[in-house]
C-alpha cells in the first residue's frame, strides 16, 4: 500500500515540476498512438462501409478474418513488422526497424482491424434501415450514403477511441520493433515495463497513473459525444 501512496504522489510531482524525461515520452506515446489511429481511420472507416454495404464473394471469409485481426496478439503483430522491416527482409533497405515509423506501422496492424470490424458492425445493424428511408424520401446514392455515415457518428467515434485505447496501451509489438531506446523510441507503456524490472515501483506507478489520465480524458471525449447524442 504504501508503494502505491508513493506512486501517486510521484505522479504529482512528475507532473507539477515538468520532468522532461516524463513529458518527452508522453509525448513520443501520443505521437506514435495518434499517427497510428489517424492512418487506421482513414483505412479502416471506409474498407469497413465498403464490406458492410456492398455483397460480394468471400465477404464471409474477409469478416471472419477481420474479426480474427482484432484480437492479433501484438507480440505476433510485432514479429510480422520486425521480420519484414529486418536487414535480411523484404523491406529491410528502408532500414525502419528500431525507429518511431516501425511503432507506428505495428500499432497500424493492431488497431485498424479493430477500426474495420467495429464500423462493419454498424454498418450492418444500420444500413438496411437507412437505405429504405432513403429510397423513401427518393434520396439517390450518393445522398443515402452521407446519410449513413450521419447516422453512424458516434458508433464512428466509438470505433476510433477504441482503437486509440488499443494503441496507447500497447507494449509487445512497439517494444519488438522499437526497441525501447532511451530519448529514441520510449514510450509510456515499454518505460513501465522497464520500471518493474529495475525495481523502480513508485516511478512505475507514477507513469501508470499518467498513462490513465489520458485515457479517462480520450473516454470523456466519447462519452460527452454519446449523451449528447442521447438528448
Amino acid at each position: 500500500m504504501d508503494t502505491i501512496v508513493q506512486g501517486i504522489g510521484e505522479a504529482v510531482k512528475l507532473i507539477f515540476t515538468a520532468d522532461e524525461e516524463i513529458f518527452e515520452i508522453v509525448g513520443l506515446s501520443l505521437y506514435v498512438s495518434f499517427s497510428s489511429v489517424i492512418i487506421s481511420t482513414v483505412m479502416g472507416i471506409p474498407l469497413g462501409i465498403l464490406i458492410g454495404t456492398y455483397d460480394f464473394k468471400g465477404k464471409g471469409i474477409i469478416v471472419r478474418l477481420i474479426y480474427t485481426f482484432m484480437s492479433l496478439p501484438p507480440v505476433i503483430a510485432g514479429l510480422t513488422v520486425f521480420l519484414i522491416l529486418m536487414r535480411r527482409g523484404p523491406l529491410g533497405s528502408l532500414q525502419l526497424n528500431y525507429t518511431v515509423t516501425a511503432m507506428i506501422i505495428a500499432q497500424i496492424c493492431l488497431v485498424t482491424p479493430i477500426i474495420t470490424g467495429l464500423t462493419y458492425n454498424i454498418v450492418k445493424e444500420k444500413a438496411a434501415v437507412v437505405n429504405a428511408l432513403g429510397i423513401t424520401l427518393g434520396a439517390g446514392r450518393a445522398e443515402r450514403m452521407r446519410l449513413l455515415i450521419y447516422e453512424m457518428r458516434v458508433g464512428i467515434i466509438t470505433a476510433v477511441v477504441s482503437g486509440f485505447g488499443r494503441a496507447v496501451s500497447e507494449v509487445g509489438a512497439v517494444m519488438i520493433v522499437g526497441g525501447n531506446i532511451k530519448g529514441k523510441t520510449r514510450v509510456m507503456t515499454t518505460y513501465i515495463s522497464e520500471l518493474k524490472g529495475m525495481g523502480d515501483y513508485e516511478r512505475a506507478i507514477a507513469v501508470g497513473i499518467i498513462l490513465l489520465c489520458i485515457a479517462f480524458i480520450i473516454n470523456g471525449v466519447l462519452y460527452y459525444f454519446q449523451e449528447r447524442e442521447s438528448r
